[in-house]
């Protein structure tokens, strides 16, 4: 027996009830494990099953084929003489438990059901499965008779227990014990156990990569030990990216750590530790020793196999490395675009279609998927065969392979410059240009006939032709006006999307993608049903801010300068007439209110969960060199008005690639009415009731300091004489 052993945390882009799929990157990842030479191999949270089965979680059939994949493992190969854990859903006593099923030579040594569940943000977990209550206890879990056929055994230990190795000692926290506040990792290292094994469903957010770096160092700075963290990469079938970054680290150092962002399915992260390390480090931490030595014990399950090679002096260990996050510009160049292109081979389409303005927002979603074709022909030319059989097969082209990137976006992406009278020259120059730089299939037509059409349709009925209110109309006129442009749009996008591959002789339809940031959705300002609704959106969860900041990043990456036109113009919907052939419409004016500001209410709103009253009392003083107490207490009003006559747009949004923390997605991230009292008027009277004691507050000081300058020019005026 030696004292140094290899261990493998896999990174699998899963798919939720795809067994068949989740079967195979779960032997191929133990098959590359193990030809590298490890002993031990971990993987994702409900690898298995996939994680966002949701409500499939209720169903029998869940189960029962997570056996049946759990079966194929056991008797496979491939698999013999690995200590291996994989991620499934477990019924015990009627109960479900999210769980990890350690397993040696076709016998389960254990299930470990996870301890706290995630109910925050995206996760419900609560819904499907139960924490496991019985801390430090196990009880006989009676096997699937297809299952003890086969191993010969007729219960095993489920519960809170390690495995104790002729060499070390192994123990699991899942996923949000990681995040917790009494995370199980502690009383684990207290009692000895060496290897902490964390199977993770972990999402991206922009500019948090960090957190789990962080973690998981401090987890094993803190007590000593290795810790491995295994997490999903890809789009499972929900509107989050789970974002890879599986890493092993030891005594408060990463060793090693997989990408967040890539189209490869499975990833195998390995390291060679040496167990006399972590041995050593804890023992020259006195406290740790203290505690240690009156730490309860967990029930251990003993296994007669070693991790370590008999003779393993001369065999090398991982360093420690610097682990440098992407920044926020690089996420969003990889992130949705990953996203993008799972979600288009699983779906079974041939392409995308979008409506190109010429504009920041559809600019960024056709440069987003520019950047997937980048990365789809960089894995090609790296022999990656899946991702060659994919396109193939998307394209219906049994022979192609993509030579470069602007060559692939012509088959990939149809872009259309849905014109009007309302439009300027200046936007359909830059969507051509930019559609010429990246390679789309870029069309134009003109969607006056339609208007035209339809409203004679109203007039014919009514007697009655609305106007804009700059020809005279009202408000009510002038915004049916421009939401019948935009309507229209959605409607020839579709049809566009359904026949465009027909006419270009291919079979399949395409996917049309929408363009509205989180911004805009916070805030209401779009049509419902226009072209923000769509198939799917890689920017609803990215804010004007960090677009503007992602397309000056590419326009340099990808050598595209019509970027630098695109950023320097003013956001407009062009859906009221032209002014003497300039622009007469900005989305900022439209608003009232700045994106900068949207940002920062969206903030406030969700993030720091604040409501009229408290919104005003933050920014009264953050603003406080800006705006007046008055003109803050107006802008907050304003837009909490927006928000409540807008909020039902949000029930019909157009599912989004889940980015930035104060998204108003109304499908599970952001749970509120949709009907609201949009005047808040018991909310905004406390407004008003501050804003009057600050005035009468105001009032007092200025008399205060007016007495005190006229005594002081007295006491001055005295000296002076």
């Amino acid at each position: 027996m030696g004292r140094k052993i290899t261990v493998a945390a896999s990174t699998l882009n899963q798919w939720a009830l795809d067994f068949d799929g989740n079967l195979e990157r779960i032997l191929e990842s133990i098959l590359e494990a193990k030809e590298a030479g490890a002993t031990y191999r971990t993987g994702p949270e409900l690898e298995i099953s996939g994680y966002s089965c949701e409500d499939h979680f209720y169903e029998s059939d869940t189960f029962l084929h997570s056996w049946e994949v759990l079966l194929e493992l056991l008797t496979a190969p491939l698999c013999e003489n690995m200590l291996i854990d994989v991620g499934m859903p477990v019924m015990h006593k009627n109960v479900a438990y999210n769980c990890r099923v350690a397993f040696l030579n076709q016998k389960i040594l254990l299930i470990k059901p996870k301890l706290l569940m995630c109910d925050d943000g995206n996760y419900r977990e609560t819904r499907w499965f139960t924490g496991w209550k019985k801390l430090r206890q196990i009880e006989d879990f009676h096997l699937p008779c297809m299952i003890a056929d086969v191993t010969r055994q007729t219960t095993v230990p489920i519960g809170d227990a390690v495995i104790s190795t002729r060499d070390t000692c192994i123990g699991y926290e899942i996923c949000e014990g990681l995040w917790s506040p009494r995370s199980s990792h502690i009383d684990l290292c207290l009692d000895g156990v060496e290897i902490i094994v964390n199977g993770s469903g972990s999402h991206t957010e922009l500019r948090k990569a960090y957190v789990v770096r962080d973690l998981v160092k401090n987890a094993t700075y803190k007590c000593g030990g290795c810790y491995i963290f295994s997490n999903l990469r890809g789009c499972d079938g929900q509107r989050v990216y789970h974002n890879g970054g599986s890493c092993i680290a030891l005594n408060g150092s990463i060793l090693t750590h997989a990408k967040q962002f890539a189209l490869q399915e499975v990833e195998v992260t390995l390291a060679t530790i040496d167990l006399e390390d972590i041995r050593s480090y804890r023992n020259s931490k006195r406290s740790l020793a203290t505690l240690a030595s009156g730490s309860p014990n967990y029930p251990r399950v003993v296994v007669d196999f070693s991790l370590s090679p008999e003779h393993d002096t001369t065999l090398p260990t991982a360093v420690p490395i610097d682990w440098v996050h992407l920044s926020a510009e690089e996420e969003i160049t990889q992130g949705p675009a990953c996203w993008l292109w799972d979600y288009l081979r699983r779906s079974g389409q041939g392409g995308f279609f979008l409506p190109l303005s010429g504009g920041v927002d559809s600019s960024s979603s056709a440069i987003i998927v520019y950047s997937m074709c980048r990365m789809v022909v960089e894995s090609v030319q790296k022999g990656d065969s899946r991702v060659l059989t994919d396109v193939r097969r998307i394209l219906g082209d049994g022979e192609y392979t993509p030579g470069n990137p602007n060559e692939l976006c012509n088959r990939m992406l149809v872009t259309c410059y849905m014109g009007s009278d309302n439009s300027s020259k200046e936007t359909k120059k830059r969507a051509a240009t930019l559609a010429a730089s990246i390679g789309s299939y870029h069309m134009y037509v003109t969607i006056d006939k339609a208007v035209t059409t339809v409203l004679e349709i109203f007039s014919s009925i009514t007697g009655l032709f609305p106007r804009f209110a700059s020809k005279g109309g009202c408000a009510r006129q002038n915004l049916a006006l421009q939401n019948i442009q935009a309507r229209l749009r959605m409607i020839l996008s579709y049809l566009f999307a359904q026949l465009m591959l027909w006419s270009r002789k291919r079979p399949g339809g395409l996917l049309v993608l929408g363009s509205a940031n989180v911004d805009e959705a916070l805030r209401g300002y779009m049509t419902k049903y226009d072209c923000s609704s769509a198939d799917i959106n890689p920017i609803g969860g990215i804010s004007k801010t960090d677009l503007r900041m992602f397309l000056n990043y590419v326009k340099d990456k990808f050598n595209i300068p019509i970027i630098g036109d695109i950023l320097t113009a003013a956001p407009t919907a062009e859906l009221e007439p032209l002014k003497d052939g300039a622009l007469a419409q900005t989305d900022e004016e439209d608003m009232g209110m700045t994106y900068a500001e949207l940002s920062v209410f969206g903030k406030l709103r969700k993030q720091e969960r604040c409501g009229p009253y408290s919104m005003f009392c933050k920014l009264v003083s953050t603003w406080s060199g800006v705006y007046t107490a008055d003109e803050v207490a107006e802008k907050v009003k304003h837009f909490f008005r927006c928000y409540a006559i807008n909020r039902h747009k949000m029930t019909v949004l157009t599912p989004s690639y889940h980015a930035e923390g104060y998204s108003p997605d109304d499908n599970r991230y952001d749970l509120r009415p949709f009907l609201y009292k949009a005047n808040w008027s018991w909310q905004f009277r406390a407004i008003d009731k501050q804003l009057n004691y600050q005035a009468s507050v105001g009032k007092k000081s200025s008399s205060r300091q007016l007495s005190k300058k006229i005594d002081s020019i007295r006491i001055r005026t005295a000296v002076h004489v």
